[in-house]
Order: structure tokens, then sequence, then C-alpha cells
């Protein structure tokens, strides 16, 4: 007996020492919500839409929305696209397999919230139960957040837009699928629940970021990579560098504040985490191989193949990580764009591509944030072809740095912010727009003030 009653006491200490966490407690039912005992998260979650990959897969896009039941198809693409082989077999599949759907083809390149709202209103027109993006990053997000609102009519705009700028509510309704065909290899768009715009009001990009509007499927064709013009495929391979770079030496999620009452609190944006790093560092190990040459040859299919893998790879690794200072800082790097106009990108309006704003800060930033993790930033460096071996650890930022900038000499980047439209004056406004962005921001490694921010920028006025 005096055994049983041990085990019983023990028992009872065991569990007032338990965490009443969900995953440590037999008794969370009781409430609606749970108190851990701790400031930082203790979990987190793997999220990623399915992806079906292969050369000329885009042809089984029709089966699969016979499949699906499908009635009435919401297709989204951009208008440059829409005259382009990728919308052509997509739509041929449809007509093929007697699929009924509807083109919306005036998708911005890096939306508005203005573009955003205009495409919501066309997927409110009609009821679509399926929809189908074909484009890259913008065009996924678009429709994205098309089929969130038409889902949810009586939503504000700002309802489920990121915190500060909107008011970051949790999407609690059921979406209709979504079908994505990514044809840049970059945003990783198709396997996220992230969408990005350019919030005009505040000259600065935001976006709505829940596992809810993650596509259902991913439709991975390398045929649709070769039509990229040599800098769109610089550029969008820059943004899975900065992936990779940014989720793998990200804040580590056990790290990461608050911790959420309740799992639908949990943030697409977990922070570093065991299987996230996996993605990221093979994503990186692909970025070093491949990109240059499918930047510089678009016959290379094995490069242009591997590199919209890559975003593939990329893409799980920071949809479910985040990405955090270059991303954060690039949003008011493309929301105040003077009269820079990006070569290879058919246009009407002043654009920085997204990779480009991303990347030009990134020897900077990476040269701060290494203090906190330099084992990691050596073995980025490493893999993007530096020798480390006789590196000091509190070098690591300055070593990564270098390599960055040479890898992004030898594919023939402008020289800095300066190069595309920015001066010094420009700094605060860049600052101010960079500081909204906690989503991200907070997510570095190391804590940084508006001051850095201000040294960050300075630093990447010129890169050479």
């Amino acid at each position: 007996m005096a055994g049983r009653d041990r085990i019983v006491h023990l028992l009872r200490q065991l569990e007032k020492a338990a965490c009443r966490c969900p995953a440590h407690s037999h008794t969370f039912h009781q409430a609606s919500g749970h108190d851990c005992g701790r400031k930082t998260d203790y979990a987190f979650e793997m999220a990623s839409s399915n992806i079906r990959y292969g050369e000329g897969v885009t042809r089984e896009i029709g089966m699969d929305l016979q499949n699906m039941g499908a009635r009435n198809v919401c297709l989204m693409t951009d208008n440059n696209l829409a005259q382009l082989s990728p919308v052509e077999a997509v739509l041929e599949s449809l007509v093929q397999n007697g699929v009924n759907y509807k083109v919306y083809d005036n998708v911005r390149v890096e939306p508005t919230d203005s573009s955003f709202k205009e495409a919501i209103a066309f997927a409110k027109k009609e009821t679509f139960d399926i929809y189908v993006a074909v484009g890259g990053g913008s065009v996924i997000d678009t429709c994205k957040a098309a089929n969130l609102y038409a889902c949810h009519p009586e939503a504000d705009f700002l309802d489920f837009v990121n915190a500060p700028i909107g008011k970051g509510k949790p999407i609690t309704g059921t979406l209709k699928p979504l079908i994505a065909v990514p044809t840049t290899a970059g945003t990783g768009s198709e396997t996220t629940g992230v969408a990005i715009f350019d919030f005009e009001k505040l000259k600065a990009k935001t976006g709505i970021a829940s596992r809810a509007i993650k596509p259902t499927l991913g439709i991975v064709d390398p045929l649709h990579t070769l039509h990229m013009p040599e800098r769109v495929a610089a550029n969008s391979g820059f943004d899975v560098l900065c992936h990779a770079l940014e989720s793998y030496t990200a804040l580590p999620y056990n790290m990461r504040s608050p911790c959420p009452p309740n799992p639908i609190n949990r943030p697409a944006y977990q922070g570093s985490n065991p299987i996230s790093d996996v993605w990221s560092r093979h994503a990186l190990n692909v970025v070093a191989k491949y990109m240059k040459r499918a930047v510089n040859d678009a016959e290379d299919v094995k490069a242009r193949s591997s590199m919209h893998l890559a975003s593939v790879f990329a893409g799980i690794g920071f949809g479910n990580a985040g990405v955090h200072l270059c991303h954060g800082m690039s949003y008011p790097i493309a929301g105040n764009v003077k009269t820079y106009m990006a070569k290879g990108y058919n246009v009407d309006h002043p654009v920085v591509p997204h990779g480009l704003s991303v990347v030009l800060t990134s020897p900077a930033v990476f040269a701060f944030t290494a203090s906190m993790c330099p084992e990691r930033h050596l073995e980025a460096a490493e893999i993007l072809g530096a020798d480390v071996s006789n590196t000091k650890r509190e070098d690591a930022g300055l070593l990564l740095a270098d390599t960055l900038r040479q890898f992004l000499y030898d594919l023939k980047v402008e020289d800095g912010l300066s190069a595309v439209g920015y001066t010094k004056d420009d700094i605060p406004d860049l600052v101010r727009g960079t500081i909204p962005q906690e989503r991200v921001t907070k997510l570095s490694p190391r804590e940084h003030t508006e001051e850095d921010l201000t040294n960050l920028f300075e630093a990447s006025l010129k890169l050479y």
C-alpha cells in the first residue's frame, strides 16, 4: 500500500509542476484558453499546401477541377501572362475537360490595396466554387485575397490585414479551394498562407498571414519558368535566397512571444524550428548550385527547374518559420519607389521588384544579426561558397556579408539603394515604413532600434 501511496503522491507532484497548456494537460477542455505559465511559445506547427511537380503537369489541372466537381472557376492572372504559354496551357486543359470558368487578368504586378479590392469585387460578383491562380506571387497573393473576402462578404478589408496596420483578426470561416500555378521561381506563394500588398496610404507593404488562405494545391511546372527574362529570373531568385537565409537565421520558435492562449492565435510565422531548418538549408544549397546558371541561360532547363523547386523548398521553410529584417525593410523600399523602372518587367508604373528590394539590404542585415547565431551565418556563407576554415565566430557576419556582395556583383545587381532612386534624405521615411512590419521584424534574432534601422539603410545605399 505504501508503494501505491508513493506513486499517487508523485503523480500529484507532477501534476502540480506540469504545464497547463493543451499539449501537456488532460484538463484543458475545461477552459476556453490556456496559460502555459511561460512568456514564449512552446510549440510550432508545420503547414504547407500540397505540391505536384513535373514538366508539363499543368495539363492535369482540368482533370483536377473536374475531380473536385467544379461548376464555376475563377482564373486569375495578369495582362502580360494572359498572352503567354502558361495561361494558354491552363485554359486548354479547362476546355478539354469541360470546366466552366471566368478570367480576371487585371492583377497588378506588386499589388496594392486598391488592386486587391478590384479583384475582390470581381470575385464577389459571381458564385465561384474554386479559384485558380496562374502567375507569380502577385497573382497568387491577389487570388488568395479574392477568395478570402468573397467567402467573408461581411468583413471590412482591414479585418484580416496584419496588425498594427490592420486588425489581424483570425480567419474562422472556410474558404473555397485554390489551385496555384506559379510561373516564377521566387515567392513560394504556392506553399504559404501569406498575401502581400502595398498599402498605398502608408507607402509600405503589409499583408494577410493565415494558414487558412494557403492554396489547396500548387502545380509546379518547370516549363513555365523558361519564359522568364534574365532580370525576372534574377530578382525571383533573390527572393528565394533571402527566404532561405532569413528563415534559417530567424528567432527560434521557443523564444517568440507571446505564448498563444489558443492554437488559432499561433502565427503562421513562428520562428526557426527543426522542420523549417531542413527546407531552408536545402533551398540555400540549390540556390548556390543553380541560380547563376538559371539567370545566365534561359534554356538551361535543369537550372531553371531546380530554382523552381528551390522556391517551393524555401516557401515551406519561411512559410512556417517566417522572415525578418530583409523583408521588413524591403516593404518601404518597394512602397516608396519614385521613378525606378526595373528591366525585364512589362509594367506601366515605377517598380522595385520584390526580390530586388529584399536583397539590397542583405549584406548589412546579416552583418548585423550574426552575433546572435554565428554558426548559422557561417554555415550559410560556406554553402554560398566561402572558405570558413579559419574564420572566427565574431567574424561570421562580415564573411557572410562579403559573400553576398560577391554573389550580387556576379549577378549584376544594382549598386545599392542609391541605384534604385534613394538618397540619405529618404532614410527617415524608409525607417518609418519598416516600423509597422513587426510581424516579420520581431523575428530578427537580434533586437533593433530605429537607430539600428537607420544605420542598416545607410549601409545599403552602396553595396560595392
